[in-house]
């Protein structure tokens, strides 16, 4: 029996390429940074490659943007987040081994599936929240 080989487009290698880099991003953000290179690359093409993407596994879903749209994670291994409740930059952390076993307790035993999602503000907005009220 014949292994079918994926076909992989200069799209499908720039997606890869731009999400390595961005490490999470949604379609508009991969479109935004990638016509530079393809001025003539589309929404939909860039929405259709994330979607076969995330199907043949060579990409993940992250957590959403802060406007909703759906966004993209170049990490594979399993992992939670940190998200800004401010700007939306998403940090990739390790807590379920340490955090999963006290939620777990705190909940009388019921069991938590999935990946974290830990909301807060980020280095980068706490310090300029803190120099604005310095300023006030």
């Amino acid at each position: 029996m014949k292994s079918v080989t994926q076909r992989q487009t200069k799209y499908w290698k720039a997606v890869k390429e731009a999400l390595s880099d961005m490490g999470h991003a949604t379609n508009a953000e991969l479109l935004s940074h990638l016509q530079r290179q393809f001025p003539e690359l589309s929404a939909t093409t860039v929405h259709r490659v994330s979607s076969r993407m995330v199907e043949r596994k060579a990409i993940a879903f992250a957590p959403s943007a802060k406007n909703g749209s759906t966004r993209y994670d170049n990490n594979l291994k399993p992992h939670d987040h940190f998200q800004c409740i401010d700007c939306g930059t998403l940090i990739d952390t390790d807590l379920r081994d340490r955090l999963i076993p006290l939620i777990e307790e705190s909940i009388d035993g019921c069991k938590i599936s999935g990946h974290l999602t830990i909301n807060g503000i980020c280095k980068k907005c706490n310090k300029e929240k803190n120099h604005e009220n310095n300023n006030i």
